[in-house]
């Protein structure tokens, strides 16, 4: 994965899409606490509680077919977005779907002061900072991010009050083909 800082040094003729730049990531991620997130009681800031939890929201968010078909299955009739396709495949991991590249964008995200970690029990927590609301709110309000937000709002609705937990056993149940019977690490 590049940096926007770096792309100059990469060969002329390569092709790069945003998939291939942390940037593009670390915004999705931003956008991802800040929408699907709850608010956290103690600080007001937004929240993801668990790394299922984030993984598999991210899925819905990045997969829309799989997120009309878990919605309908939920008793939800939501409208289908006008791409489903994904943009930035995923893969079948322990835990069902997973982003290799969590392990960059995260700690990347934390470096820059921009979401904090933190471990409760098993569980780690990921939290907005103050900085990282507003950037995210920017990101949220401008123009580049539409079709995003607009997702976010749904998956939202639908899927934040389950736990990561019942995410993973969700996704296991309903696609069996294409993410539960895959082999590890093969692409979603």
């Amino acid at each position: 994965m590049e940096s926007l800082k770096t792309a100059g040094r990469i060969s002329k003729g390569l092709t790069l899409t945003s998939d291939d730049f942390i940037e593009s990531h670390a915004s999705r991620l931003l956008l991802l606490v800040l929408l699907c997130g709850s608010k956290d009681r103690a600080t007001s800031t937004q929240k993801i509680e668990g790394l299922t939890k984030l993984a598999k929201l991210d899925f819905f968010v990045r997969y829309p077919a799989f997120f009309q078909r878990a919605a309908q299955a939920l008793g939800h009739n939501t409208v289908a977005t006008e791409n489903n396709n994904s943009d930035s495949k995923m893969i079948r991991f322990h835990y069902g779907p997973w982003d290799k590249r969590y392990y960059q964008v995260i700690p990347y995200l934390e470096a820059k002061g921009l979401l904090t970690v933190t471990k409760k029990g098993s569980a780690y927590n990921f939290t907005l900072t103050e900085l990282g609301t507003r950037i995210a709110r920017q990101l949220s309000e401008g123009t580049g991010f539409e079709s995003l937000v607009a997702k976010m709002a749904k998956v939202k609705e639908v899927m934040s009050p389950l736990k990561g937990n019942q995410l993973k056993e969700l996704i296991y149940k309903l696609f069996e083909q294409e993410v539960a019977n895959k082999k590890l690490n093969d692409i979603i």
